[in-house]
């Protein structure tokens, strides 16, 4: 008889009582915009800032709107215009192009390799060939590359770096906290990320006027001085006549539901991390299936996770797609023909057009992806592996010019 898994793959875990009294508290005195305090009072986006810096280690913090927002502010911020040329890895979501088309720039993609990181070969190359001095690095699902190799490369080019944290909220390369390489991060509070308030962003930087200019385009009008964690006046001073207001910014109410989550993130990693490894336990050694080896430098949060059917035919991933979800299991495709939900690739996305890139197009092919939720037990996680072993072993079966 074949097991069916009965579970969400889209239902999130409730938000802590310690968040959810943290609300109450705002809901009840109605000061929700960042700026509305009373006397000496330190609102909670302020304090959020403060918090998220001390986290990552990073010397300022600006809270905003969403990730997307974040990401087009440090763009900005870093003096991204109309017509320039803006790296990043073909393997990512649409939000991290479209913040660079937002800016009338041009998109550029770089290849990725089987272990679903940018090739840093290629950037090389692509930094030679497209005089680009920008790069918008997105560690998607959580994988991080080779840090050390690639800001050698950045540094040696002069090309600055800016990290699209989204996944890797509490992950670390070499014992460094993701985002704490290049000039700035950004991080998302988006349901489905490492802290949820519906929508929300942090951007991070250790660069006064970088972090000064952002603050303004995020609308802090001259109201700067009430961030947690940004520069002091002076470094506004020779900027606040000439910036524009790209109003992004948070509210308190979402801050108030966010702190609590920042002193709970470290746990939730050790849950996640756990339910990581009864999946990839449960699908080593699968014929057909490729688990993704992690390196050791790279401490990972294991909200997702992604296997590769390395050179299978379209229409045999789809029927492993079908089959799981006949019994309960959602995989993701990134080698669809149309975009289908959140999931798109570089080639959909016709705002940014650019070369085919083969070794993408060949990875793209064989990634599925699955969400990873906390309200998921470890006896869920390992029927939901059995289901996927059971159903690409099935497929794969019927291949018999597909080796392992």
């Amino acid at each position: 008889m074949n097991e069916r898994f009965d579970g969400s793959f889209t239902q999130q875990e409730p938000i802590s009582e310690a968040a959810q009294a943290a609300a109450m508290t705002v809901l009840n005195h109605g000061r929700l915009h960042r700026y509305n305090t009373v006397g000496d009072e330190v609102g909670e986006v302020a304090l959020l800032e403060r918090e998220f810096a001390e986290f990552t280690g990073a010397r300022y913090c600006l809270a905003v709107a969403s990730g997307g927002y974040a990401i087009g502010c440090a763009l900005r911020a870093a003096g991204v215009g109309p017509g320039d040329t803006v790296l990043t890895n073909a393997f990512t979501l649409a939000p991290v192009p479209g913040a660079i088309a937002a800016l009338g720039a041009v998109p550029a993609f770089v290849e990725v390799t089987e272990a679903l990181v940018i090739d840093i070969d290629h950037l090389a190359a692509c930094i030679a060939e497209t005089g680009a001095r920008t790069l918008l690095l997105s560690h998607m699902r959580g994988h991080i590359c080779d840090m050390d190799a690639l800001m050698a490369v950045c540094n040696a080019a002069q090309v600055q770096v800016i990290e699209d944290c989204a996944h890797t909220m509490g992950a670390q390369w070499r014992g460094t906290p993701s985002g704490r390489h290049g000039l700035a991060a950004c991080y998302s509070t988006q349901t489905y990320k490492h802290m949820n308030s519906g929508e929300g962003g942090l951007l991070i930087a250790d660069d006064a006027d970088f972090m000064a200019r952002a603050t303004l385009l995020s609308g802090s009008y001259m109201l700067y001085d009430r961030h947690g964690a940004a520069p002091d006046a002076s470094a506004f001073e020779a900027l606040k006549y000439d910036t524009p207001n790209i109003s992004g910014r948070m509210d308190n109410l979402r801050a108030a539901i966010l702190r609590p989550q920042l002193t709970e993130l470290p746990a939730k990693v050790a849950a996640w991390n756990a339910r990581y490894l009864a999946v990839e336990t449960g699908l080593r050694d699968t014929p057909g299936l490729q688990i993704l080896e992690r390196p050791a430098a790279e401490a990972y949060v294991g909200s997702s996770i992604q296997f590769l059917l390395r050179d299978w035919a379209a229409q045999a991933v789809q029927d492993v797609v079908a089959r799981c979800a006949a019994r309960g299991v959602e995989l993701k495709w990134f080698g669809a023909d149309a975009p289908h939900g959140f999931t798109s690739r570089y080639d959909h996305w016709r705002y940014a057009p650019g070369p085919q890139l083969p070794q993408t197009d060949k990875v793209l092919r064989g990634i599925l992806d699955m969400r990873l939720p906390l309200t998921f037990s470890l006896d869920d996680c390992a029927l939901i592996a059995r289901i996927i072993r059971a159903e690409v072993g099935a497929v794969f079966q019927s291949m018999p010019e597909v080796t392992p």
